[in-house]
């Protein structure tokens, strides 16, 4: 019996190997898929390759450890993984590498020791480069020393980049001349009959700042318009009485467009008619009107056109409108690369010129004088962190001097704004956290009361109102109420070293996606929740830390910057934390813009697999970052 080949010899860690020329190739190939090799010259890919020696390690074996003495060696996983413990810290958990990752960095970069021990976790093949050979390619090559120097920020700023590639054809074609007719419609559609006198329509015209009025018939079929233009020369110049009907001046026949019609169509008719205002119809009936400056519009959609739009808003159909236009500047912001820090605040910030615009126009229909009562903004929008897909947390605080007659009247006023908000696009709040009900309208002594039973208690019921209570802020009506509320809430949590400590219980309860090798976990259909699993690992630590340092800012970003300064930590640390939950933000908003604001669609869930090798990575290392931040937690709290 003929005996079979002998299979090739391996290399192993005592053998490196020099990789062919025509493995140098192969390599190549692999590397230009991951950082910092994609943003490297042919010429440095092909210098790292050059300098680099081949090894295999079997599964549990060795690669390096604290035992092994200054680092001499970068590590790159070219097949396998690799996962680092942390010997006798590894309460901190272990921390996986694979395919694409370079390791030890940061050791290596500072020419001390790893901390960390690291062992294959399966057959694995790395390349190895000597750290001399790392700090000139270094200097020969910006992206890889950005790469070495600051692994996070460039991870970040990679990410970003791929996702303003990504949103900018989006953008692009969601402003397009092809955009259908029936997405433009904005405002309400206002229009009068023929027989109007002038006088009504212009002073319609006028007080909601119309460019047109369109004239229909009884069936609301188009029959006549009068534009602002027109009136210059119909009706100034011809000194016609303003009791004159409108029939009498307006164009005739008015030229429309249906909704299926796209802007470009819309572009070409002003054109050729020298027109500036197209009705557009459904089925014969007019539904609304797109104007020239609409379609400009289109091209220069900014913050302050879309909340002059909502400060302007006479009625809710028109602040439904502008709601939508909300998240198109999401859409076109993400498009243009801006931080998740920047594009959280501006959402939130419109939909606070939102929610102020209604309670303004609620309390006038409501006869509600704001100076007795404060509107609060709680949750996500009370650290002006909100995403596109939130529903309401809101109350209000009442004056001590308020009847209780006068309560029952605010009260109706603050359901009628929760309803108004619903019609807006924000949900009713499932579990009843509302300024419309009776458990969240109360007088100034009665949120301290209620406040102080948390503190006093922290029961588990108590402690998940402190989740989403204490990050209140005021929106409108008399501030003054909430600063004392603030004073008072942060003062006693402060004092009761006991109630953080349960708070901190609480949070360290919230365990962090990574599985016993370091690698992202998720559940059986390969996704996690980036809300429960991610942002709230974040948030959580940032309102303990900012409870027992005296902070009263309720932004996280802000939280973690304060308290890093108290702390006085490097920069680096501190970012490490503002970044990977900024990181998290983005995704959050990424996976709700593409999934349309549609209800079926899990608003924050996310397949892993789906994620670019660069958000992959980084979503890993952000977890990672959550990971020591709940260890610093359980340092301080758990004890």
């Amino acid at each position: 019996m003929e005996k079979p080949p002998s299979p090739p010899p391996v290399a192993s860690a005592q053998a490196p190997l020099q990789p062919s020329h025509h493995l140098l190739a192969n390599f190549r190939q692999d590397l230009r898929q991951h950082a910092p090799f994609a943003q490297m010259l042919d010429a440095e890919v092909d210098d790292f390759l050059s300098h680099c020696e081949q090894q295999y390690f079997a599964p549990g074996e060795l690669v390096i450890g604290p035992e092994s003495g200054t680092v001499q060696s970068l590590y790159y996983v070219r097949q396998g993984a690799v996962t680092g413990t942390r010997g006798l810290a590894e309460a901190v958990g272990a921390f996986e590498y694979e395919a694409g990752d370079l390791f030890p960095v940061s050791a290596a970069w500072a020419g001390r020791a790893v901390t960390a021990t690291y062992r294959a976790n399966t057959d694995t093949f790395v390349l190895v480069l000597a750290v001399a050979h790392m700090h000139r390619l270094a200097s020969r090559s910006t992206a890889f020393a950005q790469y070495l120097g600051q692994r996070t920020v460039q991870f970040l700023a990679l990410s970003r980049q791929a996702l303003q590639a990504a949103y900018a054809t989006h953008a692009a074609a969601e402003q397009s001349l092809e955009t259908p007719l029936g997405t433009l419609i904005g405002k309400k559609l206002v229009t009068c009959d023929a027989s109007t006198p002038l006088h009504t329509a212009l002073q319609t015209m006028h007080q909601q700042r119309l460019g047109s009025m369109l004239v229909v018939d009884g069936a609301r079929h188009p029959v006549g318009i009068l534009t602002r233009y027109d009136v210059l020369g119909r009706v100034a110049l011809a000194q016609l009485p303003l009791h004159t009907p409108i029939a009498e001046v307006m164009v005739r026949p008015v030229r429309t467009l249906t909704s299926e019609h796209s802007a470009q169509d819309a572009a070409l008719l002003m054109s050729r008619h020298g027109i500036r205002h197209v009705p557009i119809t459904r089925d014969g009936v007019a539904i609304g009107m797109v104007s020239e400056r609409d379609l400009f519009a289109m091209q220069r959609q900014s913050l302050k056109s879309v909340s002059t739009a909502l400060r302007s808003a006479t009625d809710v159909e028109a602040l439904q409108a502008s709601a939508q236009d909300i998240r198109r500047l999401a859409r076109s912001l993400l498009a243009q690369g801006v931080h998740a820090r920047q594009l959280t605040s501006m959402i939130s910030h419109l939909n606070d010129v939102l929610t102020e615009r209604l309670v303004q126009l609620k309390a006038e229909e409501f006869g509600i004088d704001l100076k007795w009562l404060c509107w609060l903004c709680l949750g996500s929008e009370g650290r002006a962190e909100q995403t596109i897909a939130t529903d309401q947390d809101n109350a209000i605080i009442l004056n001590n001097d308020v009847s209780d007659e006068s309560r029952e009247a605010i009260r109706h006023f603050a359901h009628a704004v929760n309803l108004a908000l619903d019609a807006c696009g924000y949900p009713l709040c499932r579990g009843g956290i509302m300024a419309g009900e009776s458990a969240c309208c109360l007088k100034l002594d009665e949120w301290r009361e209620r406040f102080g039973h948390w503190v006093a208690q922290g029961s588990p019921q108590d402690l998940l109102n402190a989740s989403i209570y204490f990050d209140f802020r005021p929106l409108c009506g008399d501030v003054a109420l909430a600063q004392a509320l603030r004073a008072d809430v942060t003062l006693a949590a402060r004092n009761s070293p006991r109630f953080l400590k349960m708070l901190a219980h609480n949070a360290l309860g919230r365990s962090v996606p990574l599985n016993w090798r370091g690698a992202i976990d998720t559940d059986e259909h390969g996704a996690l929740d980036l809300k429960l699993q991610g942002t709230a690992l974040f948030v959580d630590a940032a309102r303990i830390y900012s409870l027992a340092l005296g902070v009263h800012e309720t932004n996280t970003r802000l939280r973690l910057e304060a308290a890093g300064a108290q702390w006085r930590l490097p920069d680096t640390e501190t970012g490490a934390w503002v970044g990977g939950f900024e990181f998290l933000q983005i995704l959050r908003l990424r996976v709700q813009l593409e999934a349309g604001g549609a209800e079926a669609a899990p608003p924050n869930r996310i397949v892993v697999a789906g994620l670019n090798d660069i958000d992959r990575r980084i979503l890993r290392e952000s977890f990672r970052v959550a990971r020591q931040l709940q260890q610093r937690l359980q340092l301080d709290y758990d004890r």
